[in-house]
């Protein structure tokens, strides 16, 4: 996550303002990720945490060979904090204990390619813990599939895991399907009272995803009170994930899922507010801002009502940044007094 343009992060901010540099609101993203990092290791281990240290330390480390090679100063760009921010919002994104060498995998894609070959902070057109993210989840399913249900903070088997020395039919021993993945995965013959009645889920799963869920919401009303990010893309997200959930669930309740369960378990809160919310890959006027959060909002519930994915967030996010040059170009208001201009020229 990126924060170069952080007077545009929140544009109902009064003209003048001071803005706080961007090393102190990267720190404010990490300080608002504390609840849901919390609940998460409470709910799912000490793997969480592990995930979090090794994708930040990738992340300092990978910017700071980049750096070198690009014969930049190393001190300014890594005290901006952007490359931490990064590895804690993908070390959250993956399962739990995941081995080192995914994470660094991981880590290369969202620095060294979707930041840094395009030229850095504040340059990259796409998201770069989603890029990351992305390339996992295509290239390493069977890894990327492996959430463990409710367990206690030093599971069986964490160090081998994150060592990546844990064989493969052990890992799929320790792991369970999230409740996203095991709604999407039913079966057409079976009908969502049917399915939920069959008690499909670990003990306290869906209890820990609504908690986590919260808690990510926490954090991200603590971003918008700090305005550390607007309103608006969060609200268009989350608005049009619950209309056209509605939609679909009203149109056939025995095989869509409630919007409540939308909300509350997968990544919506979390992406809403943490992800989609990037001010350089995000659209930065008022409208274009509820555009984007409400296609980003619509694609998700498409893909994951319709879609081989039973979560969507990267990929709705990563195909909206695509539309954010459109987006800009239509959606920046006129300034008072200026003549009208057609689209991409300057007024």
């Amino acid at each position: 996550m990126s924060m170069m343009h952080a007077s545009q992060v929140n544009d109902a901010k009064p003209t003048g303002a001071n803005v706080p540099p961007t090393a102190s609101l990267m720190r404010w993203v990490i300080i608002a990720t504390l609840p849901g990092i919390a609940t998460m290791s409470y709910f799912f281990g000490l793997g969480v945490l592990s995930n979090v240290v090794l994708a930040a330390a990738f992340g300092l480390a990978f910017e700071a060979a980049v750096l070198r090679l690009r014969r930049r100063p190393l001190h300014t760009t890594l005290n901006d904090s952007s490359a931490l921010v990064t590895g804690v919002l993908l070390g959250v994104s993956l399962p739990p204990a995941s081995p080192w060498w995914l994470i660094g995998v991981g880590m290369i894609a969202a620095i060294v390619v979707a930041k840094q070959l395009y030229g850095g902070l504040g340059q990259n057109p796409f998201n770069p813990a989603m890029v990351g993210y992305a390339l996992l989840l295509v290239s390493f399913p069977t890894y990327m599939t492996l959430w463990a249900p409710p367990q206690g903070l030093l599971p069986s088997g964490l160090w081998a895991q994150i060592a990546g020395t844990l064989p493969t039919a052990q890992l799929d021993s320790l792991s369970g399907a999230t409740p996203l993945d095991a709604f999407k995965h039913k079966g057409e013959a079976v009908m969502a009272s049917e399915f939920w009645a069959m008690n499909p889920l670990p003990d306290g799963t869906l209890s820990a995803w609504r908690w986590v869920a919260l808690a990510w919401l926490a954090g991200g009303l603590l971003l918008v009170f700090k305005r550390i990010i607007s309103w608006h893309i969060p609200v268009a997200m989350l608005g049009s994930m619950l209309l056209l959930a509605t939609l679909f669930y009203l149109s056939d309740p025995s095989h869509f899922a409630s919007p409540l369960f939308h909300l509350l378990t997968g990544a919506a809160l979390f992406g809403a507010f943490f992800i989609a919310t990037d001010p350089v890959s995000a659209a930065s006027s008022r409208r274009g801002k509820l555009i984007y959060g409400a296609g980003i909002g619509a694609l998700v519930i498409i893909i994951r009502s319709v879609g081989g994915y039973p979560d969507a967030v990267a990929f709705a996010v990563l195909l909206m940044n695509l539309g954010v040059p459109l987006l800009d170009m239509y959606s920046v208001p006129r300034p008072t007094g200026q003549p009208k201009t057609p689209p991409g020229e300057q007024p």
